[in-house]
């Protein structure tokens, strides 16, 4: 037992605000679990939950030095086994192989893609000889071609000739695992199709989470009637949830000025949705002298104020967002009718470890990072300025101040995260903020609660006219923004280690009291030391064979102006670099004939083939390179050769020269065998 007293006893010394840290040594053993290349088996399970057991039985004969170091190893140990798991609880099967055919399901989700087509997510999935044991739980389909047969609707069965595949992994070594997201939503196959959606049968009453969802997208389509253009899609957005009818080039401007945050339902509007129903609740039972007196007024406004996270929690299709602030919210107003103070350290990580525990995944997701930074942030520093002895404000400045102070946290704390996550800083965020925050408090979601209170008695329209010019004002924020130059920095996706280290350290700084809590910033500074010299790969492959990407003095050369746009995408906004797939198609010059292009690196000459007769072209390839990449299955080829069959088993490849010759370091390599990886 000594050997723990001395860190137990400093640990001691933190009475009262270790709690805090229980979350953090939650997501620690969660992060351990998803940065493993291997998954675990019952063996190493059961010596976990066998360890977890004697550190419990140990927690009572160890005395009060010895209990906080063992609360550490278990809170680890335990995150673990959760993020473990939850993984297997959800488990679903994958399509294993390219499906075209025709695909009956239930309509369950309604959203867009990337290319900006109603997409669709479909349950109760029947594809042709397919068994139900290996049928897919969901798929996702975008719909192209000729549409309009159908009205999508929530509950409806339909019909389609669509194009499925497995889930894809990784665009590059180390980069986003789609197939990881993809499984803890139960999606085992995303496709398309080009022919007309026809339904089968009309939409069924379902459950209860289908009625209501069904009831969300007939409350955006009579908002977006009400209020046409982008001004209805975005009330639709912040009322029920759905973002389908914002345009491309709109969602665009608002990530541009950092007002993206506004269209998500969580922290925010939660936030501003139960405060206003608190405060008024509370302001209306106090005008009644005879309820002010007798009544518990604060507590009941509470209860009014969870009362309505719930239902908006509800209607908003409670996706994890929304969960996570509902979550929240929920935690603070409990605190009130304990009489303890709502805005604390304490309630954020109650809401923390409660959705750690419900949704260990979500610890990877930018909506988690982001939320919790903003939050702990602003309640770590309100919670200073209270304490502060500062000179009083007048009374109308203050409202200011705090609009001023809260923008300027808030951004500062999720800047990291959304640069790490989508590869830019909005450098003019902060203005935008401050010119449409508070009209979302004081206009837009008042207005909202409005429009719910008048929904029956048909007289909705008063609400929604009193929010159009406040939306109008935050569009035109966000176009005007937007269109200024330099409203965007592209940046280069950190290192894997960053992320972590700057969470450590910035908690470390807002949790530890005592001394030592300048150690805080060493990861920070480190977090920002490995980000300055993060390396990208010189040569990047993507897993078809199609698409080849070279860093040069310029930015990286694609191979091909169109075609594997996701891949090209996402290796330029990795990299840093704001240019069009077109615009680095240009920085390669002049092809070869039939369009094959020829690379070198570091003295090694490389040639990927495409077009007609590829396959012919590679004996002749292989005279002249050192690597040959081609899109197709290229069998008994005389030199080495990355064909369609080599890169099915690796994924999307890396170069890196070294010692005179190419390394190659594969998506397969890094993410390691997984659940939701091919086996």
């Amino acid at each position: 037992m000594a050997a723990w007293r001395a860190p137990g006893d400093v640990l001691n010394a933190q009475r009262g605000h270790l709690f805090g840290w229980v979350p953090v040594l939650l997501g620690i053993g969660i992060g351990i679990y998803f940065a493993l290349r291997f998954e675990p088996g019952p063996p190493l399970y059961t010596v976990l939950a066998a360890t977890l057991a004697v550190l419990g039985a140990f927690r009572w004969r160890g005395g009060p030095s010895a209990a906080p170091v063992l609360l550490i190893w278990g809170l680890v140990i335990a995150g673990f086994l959760l993020a473990g798991m939850r993984a297997h609880l959800v488990a679903e099967p994958v399509l294993g192989f390219r499906y075209y055919g025709p695909v009956q399901g239930r309509i369950v989700a309604i959203d867009r893609s990337l290319s900006d087509k109603v997409r669709l997510t479909l349950d109760r999935v029947v594809l042709r000889d397919v068994p139900p044991h290996r049928t897919p739980a969901r798929v996702r389909v975008s719909m192209h071609g000729q549409q309009g047969y159908v009205a999508p609707e929530p509950g409806l069965t339909v019909m389609l000739t669509g194009h499925l595949s497995p889930p894809q992994g990784p665009v590059e070594p180390g980069g986003f695992d789609f197939r990881r997201m993809a499984w803890f939503k139960a999606i085992g196959a995303v496709g398309y199709t080009r022919s007309p959606v026809l339904a089968a049968s009309p939409a069924a009453e379902g459950s209860a989470g289908l009625r209501i969802h069904r009831l969300r997208m007939r409350i955006s389509a009579a908002v977006q009637a009400a209020l046409p253009g982008e001004t209805g899609a975005f009330a639709a957005a912040i009322l029920t949830g759905d973002r389908s009818g914002m345009g491309r080039a709109t969602l665009e401007d608002l990530r541009a000025s950092n007002l993206a945050h506004l269209l998500a339902i969580s922290g925010l509007h939660m936030g501003l949705l139960t405060g206003f129903v608190f405060a008024a609740a509370r302001f209306a039972l106090v005008a009644i002298p005879w309820v002010g007196l007798r009544w518990p007024v604060k507590k009941i406004a509470a209860l009014a104020g969870i009362a309505a996270g719930a239902f908006y929690f509800l209607l908003s299709g409670g996706n994890v967002a929304t969960e996570r602030a509902f979550i929240m919210v929920a935690v603070m107003l409990t605190a009130v009718l304990f009489d303890r103070r709502a805005l604390t350290l304490r309630a954020v990580a109650v809401a923390a470890v409660i959705v750690l525990c419900l949704r260990p995944e979500t610890l990877t997701e930018p909506g988690f990072q982001m939320s919790f930074a903003a939050t702990t942030a602003l309640v770590a520093v309100f919670g200073e300025l209270r304490d502060a002895d500062l000179p009083q404000l007048p009374r109308w400045a203050r409202p200011v101040l705090a609009v001023v102070i809260s923008s300027a946290v808030a951004g500062a704390a999720t800047a990291p995260v959304a640069a790490a996550h989508f590869n830019r800083i909005a450098d003019y965020g902060l203005i935008a903020n401050l010119a449409s925050v508070p009209l979302m408090g004081v206009v837009v979601m008042p207005a909202a609660v409005l429009t719910a209170c008048l929904a029956p008695l048909g007289l909705a329209w008063i609400g929604l006219a009193v929010m159009r010019p406040a939306i109008a004002w935050i569009l035109n924020v966000a176009h005007t923004v937007a269109g200024w130059d330099g409203a965007v920095t592209p940046v280069v996706t950190p290192p894997a280690a960053a992320l972590p280290l700057l969470a450590l350290g910035a908690l470390w700084l807002i949790l530890w009291r005592a001394g030592g809590r300048s150690a805080g910033l060493v990861p920070v500074t480190l977090c920002f030391v490995l980000w300055a010299q993060a390396d990208r790969p010189p040569l990047l492959i993507s897993s078809s064979g199609g698409l080849v990407g070279l860093m040069t003095a310029e930015g990286r050369a694609l191979s091909k102006p169109r075609g594997d746009g996701f891949s090209a995408l996402s290796w330029l906004e990795n990299d840093g670099d704001a240019a069009l797939q077109q615009a680095a198609f240009q920085r390669l010059g002049a092809g070869e004939t039939r369009g094959d292009r020829r690379f070198d690196l570091a003295g090694s000459g490389i040639v990927h083939l495409a077009g007609r007769g590829a396959l012919d072209r590679v004996a002749e390839a292989c005279r002249t390179a050192s690597l040959v990449i081609i899109a197709r299955d290229a069998p008994g080829a005389p030199c080495a050769v990355l064909d369609a069959a080599h890169l099915r088993r690796t994924g999307a490849l890396a170069v890196w020269p070294e010692a005179g010759k190419l390394r190659l370091v594969s998506a397969a390599e890094r993410t390691g065998r997984r659940l939701w990886s091919p086996q």
